[in-house]
């Protein structure tokens, strides 16, 4: 499925985002994603960060990055208020995109100090479930809130209302669907390659779960489902793609131990953080959601459908939003093992294929996006 990305109207926009670093993580791929987008739309994309392995990938493909310690969580960082005030008024674009709690602080005191009428518009986008308190409420407080999901829009409308100048308004992350897409084709020598590193794999379904290795996200549940189907399917394997953050290598730890007393060292692979995962999607027979508490968006869901892969997920908070859109059939109640494996077994013996809704594409994303910035712009 492949979009053309038009511009709205003839006027070019210059668009700044911030968020604290570019490293693995869904803000900051919704960050390259908008910012890859507005470059082929023809807009100036800044995006202003303490840097990071990604930012190598943004400025290939277009945007500028500005290198600003907007990152840690100190009263030191407000000594960047100032700084960020004079940047912001060097650049003067015509829209600010905050995507993370300390920037959007910085930020926020930035840009209220600026004569009104030399203040670009103030946007930000609502990316998690944040803790309810002060310091979160700062996501709330811009002249317009994007939320990823109907499910962050409904957790901000219940606790940030007195925050609210007018309703958060959803635009959903979307997947670029020239990268993803039906019958995505394997690179030459690929398959070969991960059969060379993995031989465990060949001949066998692949049960695929992506995601770092942290406590909520669900590895534990699923090396238990593996363990149950190997038992009587020896056709097939398990895999978990991710790594564990530099704190969380003890649970990392935890997972592979699971794994040996569960004795499946032969139906599961750890293979790590990748950098090819749509190919992995487009291999594998079912891909997991089972974050074991509400996540705000569910991007493994939209990735996975728009390759065509049946997804397996808990009925629990934006993953289930987008597979209610998308794949209804892999809902299954939250931790409910026999269900799980149920529906994996009956997913296995069919052929019904997710379609990605297009309200999950980069395009949609992009062009509502740019609809909102305009319409601050008018209204200024």
């Amino acid at each position: 499925m492949i979009e053309v990305l038009l511009p709205l109207w003839d006027d070019f926009l210059k668009i700044v985002q911030l968020l604290p670093a570019l490293n693995s993580g869904g803000v900051e791929r919704g960050t390259l994603d908008l910012a890859r987008a507005l470059v082929r739309a023809g807009h100036e994309s800044v995006v202003i960060s303490n840097g990071g392995t990604m930012v190598e990938q943004l400025t290939e493909e277009g945007s500028r990055h500005i290198t600003l310690p907007v990152h840690k969580k100190s009263l030191l960082s407000l000594l960047q208020v100032r700084p960020l005030r004079e940047l912001l008024q060097k650049l003067q674009p015509d829209i600010v995109h905050v995507r993370s709690r300390l920037p959007a602080w910085l930020t926020y005191l930035a840009w209220k100090k600026m004569p009104s009428q030399q203040r670009p518009r103030l946007v930000s986008t609502a990316h998690g479930l944040y803790s309810v308190n002060a310091y979160s409420a700062i996501m709330a407080r811009s002249e317009q809130v994007i939320a990823i999901s109907q499910c962050v829009q409904s957790y901000l409308q219940q606790n940030y209302a007195n925050y609210l100048t007018k309703p958060p308004q959803i635009i959903y992350r979307g997947v670029d669907t020239r990268e993803f897409y039906p019958d995505l084709p394997l690179p030459e020598g690929w398959l070969a390659s991960i059969y060379q590193k993995y031989p465990q794999l060949l001949g066998k379904h692949w049960l695929l779960l992506p995601g770092r290795l942290t406590r909520w996200k669900g590895q534990e549940d699923f090396i238990r489902l593996i363990a149950q189907l190997s038992r009587t399917n020896d056709n097939i394997h398990g895999i978990i793609l991710g790594a564990a953050e530099a704190n969380k290598q003890h649970y990392a730890k935890q997972l592979h131990t699971l794994v040996k007393e569960l004795q499946i060292e032969n139906q599961l692979s750890f293979v790590g953080q990748r950098n090819d995962i749509r190919y992995w999607y487009a291999r594998s027979a079912l891909i997991y959601n089972l974050s074991k508490r509400p996540e705000p968006f569910g991007r493994t869901v939209i990735e996975a459908a728009a390759v065509g892969t049946p997804i397996i997920g808990y009925d629990a908070g934006g993953p289930a939003e987008s597979l209610r859109d998308c794949f209804p059939q892999g809902l299954v109640e939250m931790a409910n093992e026999e269900q799980l494996r149920l529906k994996t077994l009956e997913l296995l013996r069919n052929t019904q294929r997710p379609i990605l809704s297009s309200k999950y594409t980069l395009d949609t994303m992009t062009q509502q996006t740019l609809i909102l910035y305009q319409s601050l712009l008018i209204a200024k």
